[in-house]
Order: structure tokens, then C-alpha cells, then sequence
């Protein structure tokens, strides 16, 4: 397993151009979790607007392909990323 750096699996995720990838990583409450999800859907977009920028937390908005709603993943407590094939450990 490949291990890169945060800033690289953003970067990874953001153009992943609609692919479907699966992250690991530490929820707010200390759990772990593991989300198959993808960047760009809007089908299921209700014209809310969040009342905070996610990017300055630290997170990033996805969707998640099992639960079919919109999640965030905290990009500061991110352990694992597979993407087109790879998988990668997170530093």
C-alpha cells in the first residue's frame, strides 16, 4: 500500500471526476468509518446552502452511495483512500 500525504489524497478525490472511491477515517465522535462515495452528483440536492465552508474545517462534502445522502469526510483524520484501483495509507 502507497501511503501519501492529506493534501495528496484531496487532491486525488477532487479530480476524481465523478469515480466512485471508499475513504477511512475518525468521526467527530471517535468512531471509525468507511464510506463508498463519489464527488459531483446533484440529483438528490434539496437548494440548501451549508451555513459554513466545509474546506475550512478541514472536510469535504461527498456523497455517500450507500446511505444516498450527502456526508462529510474530516480530511484531518483521514487514514485510508482507494481510488481507481489504488490503495493508499494516509501520513
Amino acid at each position: 500500500m502507497k501511503q501519501i500525504t492529506k493534501a495528496q489524497a484531496k487532491k486525488l478525490m477532487k479530480n476524481s471526476n465523478g469515480s466512485f472511491f471508499s475513504v477511512d477515517f475518525v468521526k467527530k465522535d471517535g468512531t471509525k468509518r468507511t464510506m463508498v462515495c463519489r464527488l459531483g452528483v446533484t440529483k438528490h440536492l434539496n437548494g440548501g446552502e451549508l451555513k459554513f465552508d466545509p474546506s475550512e474545517r478541514g472536510m469535504m462534502v461527498v456523497f455517500d452511495t450507500v446511505a444516498s445522502d450527502y456526508r462529510m469526510v474530516n480530511l484531518k483524520t483521514l487514514k485510508k483512500l482507494k481510488i481507481n484501483g489504488n490503495s493508499y495509507k494516509i501520513l
